[in-house]
C-alpha cells in the first residue's frame, strides 16, 4: 500500500479527492432541490389541477 504513495503525491491526491467529493455533494444537493419531494427550501409545489376545485357533477 505504501508504494502507491510513491507514485502519487499525497497532498495533490487528497486535495483532488476533497474537491471531487465537494462537487459531488453539490451536485446531489442541487438534484434533490430540483425535485418536488425533497425541496427543503420552497417546500412541495401545489399543482394547478389539484388546487382547482372540481366542477359539479350534476351540470
Amino acid at each position: 500500500m505504501w508504494r502507491i504513495w510513491l507514485i502519487f503525491d499525497p497532498r495533490r491526491a487528497l486535495v483532488a479527492l476533497a474537491i471531487f467529493l465537494f462537487v459531488l455533494a453539490l451536485l446531489i444537493h442541487f438534484i434533490l432541490l430540483s425535485t418536488d419531494r425533497f425541496n427543503w427550501l420552497d417546500g412541495p409545489h401545489k399543482h394547478a389541477a389539484a388546487a382547482a376545485p372540481a366542477a359539479p357533477a350534476g351540470t
